[in-house]
């Protein structure tokens, strides 16, 4: 009877090792991200991740991390990788590559968001004053609407135009949403009342 459970066992064995190297191979690859330097555009990695992008009209720089990602950069390319398969984790690495993307785009051409001063009912007077945006006279009211201009977001008013100029994409849209919203109409009726500050053109693209 010994030699039939000696049989038995390899036979197990083998099956084993084939189950194993079977796995093995089926190991999921890793999420590979990668973004293009352009000339001109400079970019270090730092330790933990964070990123330093230097161009023509600036630096930036942000840490990248989460989803068990790892940055790193090969020849002209900025390479985001994650072995996780997980929709989740995914989606913050591809935003990752999102926010280089702007940032490239930033430091070396910058952001310029537009806005178009409307009214029909009161005249508003519009000017920056400090690290605010000051309204007077909007909708005849008493006293004037400030919105907050984020840092290194620069301001110009000509005539019904507001410009908004930087490099960080995140700063030059959030202070356009500031603008756009302490303008924010309540409590009238909005097919009468138009007036406010909005949002025409994002970076070139211009809004319908």
């Amino acid at each position: 009877m010994a030699r039939p459970i000696i049989q038995f066992v390899r036979r197990a064995a083998k099956a084993e090792k084939k189950s194993v190297t079977k796995k093995a191979k089926a190991k999921p690859k890793p999420t590979i991200y990668e973004v293009t330097i352009p000339a001109g555009v400079t970019i270090t990695v730092e330790e933990g991740g964070l990123v330093k992008v230097k161009g023509s009209k600036g630096e930036l720089s942000r840490k990248f991390s989460g989803a068990g990602m790892s940055v790193g950069k090969e020849d002209n390319k900025m390479i985001f990788l994650t072995p996780s398969k997980r929709k989740k984790d995914k989606a913050v690495v591809g935003a990752a590559q999102a926010h280089l993307k702007n940032m490239i785009h930033g430091v070396s051409e910058g952001v310029v968001y537009k806005m178009k001063i409307v009214y029909s009912h009161f005249p508003m007077n519009v000017k920056v004053q400090g690290d605010k945006l000051v309204i007077d006279n909007f909708l005849g009211e008493k006293y004037p609407r400030k919105a907050p201009l984020l840092k290194n977001v620069n301001v110009e008013i000509k005539g019904q135009e507001v410009t908004l100029k930087g490099i960080d994409k995140e700063l030059v849209s959030q202070t356009a949403a500031n603008i756009e919203q302490i303008t924010k109409i309540k409590g009238r009726d909005l097919r009468v009342f138009q007036d406010g500050i909005y949002i025409t053109e994002k970076d070139g693209r211009k809004m319908v």
